[in-house]
């Protein structure tokens, strides 16, 4: 397969029938649950689950979501998302951009870009990311 940029971390998906909306297709909302999974997966991978998450009373809280929809997916289809952390400030942002793919046929659906930014779980406030979270989001930096 073929990404955007290199050494992406890939989930596998698959086009469940209450996926699909009124008209035939996979609904926005969808995609948006996609990119939360591949996002937490990814995560977990990097060993920040929710129970560190907690531990640390910090979490990355999405503030901005840009999808550009290319392609629609359908029922069945067999799909593949992958994510890259692309941009950090070791404070409080951190950006994640996003490929959708199909593999049968190497069609793009979607790109997209997330903006998270740490916050206290205890306050919902704004506050730096924990030494935990530049040792486990760094190494997956692009260009790290």
């Amino acid at each position: 397969m073929s990404w955007d940029l290199a050494t992406p971390f890939v989930i596998d998906l698959r086009v469940a029938s209450e996926d699909i909306d009124g008209l035939g297709h996979a609904n926005n909302a969808v995609y948006v649950t996609w990119l939360e999974r591949c996002a937490w997966r990814h995560s977990q991978r990097l060993g920040l689950d929710l129970a560190e998450y907690r531990r640390l009373d910090r979490a990355m809280a999405v503030v901005r979501h840009e999808i550009d929809y290319l392609a629609a997916a359908y029922e069945d289809d067999e799909l593949q998302l992958a994510t890259w952390i692309i941009d950090w400030d070791q404070r409080l942002r951190m950006t994640r951009r996003f490929q959708l793919k199909r593999p049968r046929d190497g069609v793009t659906l979607l790109r997209a870009q997330t903006t998270f930014a740490c916050i206290e779980l205890s306050s919902g406030k704004p506050r730096r990311m924990p030494a935990e979270f530049l040792n486990g989001y760094g190494p997956a930096l692009i260009g790290a």
